[in-house]
């Protein structure tokens, strides 16, 4: 039979663990870039953009189209990119619990 006390000690240190990891996250970045590095999408590890770098080789009034398209496909990589550094960085917390998400309350 598992101590229940134990248990619910090894939970309460998992959530600390998992609260100073996010808050950890929310420092690192990664970055991606679109359009040959013409724009360029900096995201933290808590999903929010930190900043985005537009060329302004790129900006032509006449094809604003091109412009969205390269800052949706930044921010998108950038964004997807921060996820599973996230999951990657909550696995090693969660270990092989199974938990959805890597265990990241999105």
């Amino acid at each position: 039979m598992v101590n229940m006390a134990k248990l619910m000690k090894q939970a309460s240190s998992m959530q600390k663990n998992m609260e100073k990891m996010q808050a950890e996250l929310a420092e690192k970045t990664v970055e991606f870039s679109s359009g040959g590095g013409m724009v360029t999408v900096v995201a933290r590890g808590d999903m929010s953009i930190e900043s985005i770098t537009i060329d302004p080789k790129v900006v032509d009034p006449d094809d604003v189209e091109m412009l969205q398209d390269l800052i949706l496909a930044a921010v998108d990589g950038a964004t997807k990119a921060a996820k599973e550094m996230a999951s990657e960085e909550m696995s090693k917390i969660t270990g092989g619990l199974g938990l959805p998400g890597g265990g990241l309350p999105m």
